[in-house]
């Protein structure tokens, strides 16, 4: 059951006492929002690996494939869906926008959505203008085989990895007050599984680029010439 927030709003967030003036609870249901989510990722999914199929230059595997899939996931979710929070934060309570029931939905897994949290809209905000062109650029990179695409690689994982881990321990140190702890769908796959992709994945792809630049260092070197000495006067 829904807790009570300001003015006797029944709400479903955590903590109870949550108070939420002016909100309105989802017209839509809870699969046609998680529908529309998967579908879009699949197709993304889909389009992606097709076209890292029929690029120009070496044939890629399928690691390296599924890869440039994610950055294109990657794309959508903080481009769009965070774009859209990092701009309607304020309004998402009472608004019935498709993307801010979605992002309604998400917060009975972490009711920081809901409460124009400092940390939460900063930490969005920067993952959309900066992680959302960025992994869009990286996708490009890979496609068209440009020499910077692993530096892009890099960056976007490391920027990735570090706001999620800032995520995560900032809830830890809340006591995970923001949302019912052991709830199978609202704490273990909206708050810890879908954000734990963003810790493991861009571990992976951190050490991936960490291995392809350093072998490309590695060339450098070898085919760089040799210092010759200065030949003494005589």
């Amino acid at each position: 059951m829904g807790g009570v927030g300001q003015e006797g709003v029944s709400h479903p967030y955590w903590p109870r006492d949550l108070r939420l003036p002016g909100y309105r609870s989802n017209e839509r249901s809870v699969g046609s929002i998680l529908a529309f989510l998967f579908a879009v990722s699949a197709a993304l999914l889909g389009a992606t690996w097709l076209l890292s199929g029929r690029r120009r230059g070496p044939r890629l595997g399928a690691a390296r494939r599924l890869a440039i899939c994610w950055f294109a996931v990657c794309t959508f979710i903080h481009g769009v869906i965070e774009g859209w929070f990092s701009l309607k934060y304020r309004q998402i309570p009472g608004d019935q926008a498709f993307l801010s029931q979605l992002w309604k939905e998400y917060a009975k897994g972490d009711s920081r959505y809901v409460t124009a949290d400092n940390f939460t809209v900063c930490m969005e905000t920067i993952t959309a203008w900066t992680w959302g062109p960025l992994s869009l650029w990286t996708v490009v990179a890979f496609l068209k085989n440009k020499p910077y695409r692993f530096v892009l690689q890099l960056i976007v994982s490391l920027g990735q990895l570090y706001g999620d881990v800032l995520y995560f321990y900032t809830e830890y140190q809340d006591g995970f007050s923001h949302s019912e702890v052991g709830h199978p769908l609202h704490f273990w796959f909206y708050f810890v599984f879908l954000n734990s992709l963003w810790i493991v994945i861009p571990a992976i792809l951190i050490l991936d680029a960490w291995v392809n630049l350093s072998r490309a260092q590695q060339v450098a070197d070898r085919d760089s010439p040799p210092t010759s000495s200065k030949s003494k006067s005589t």
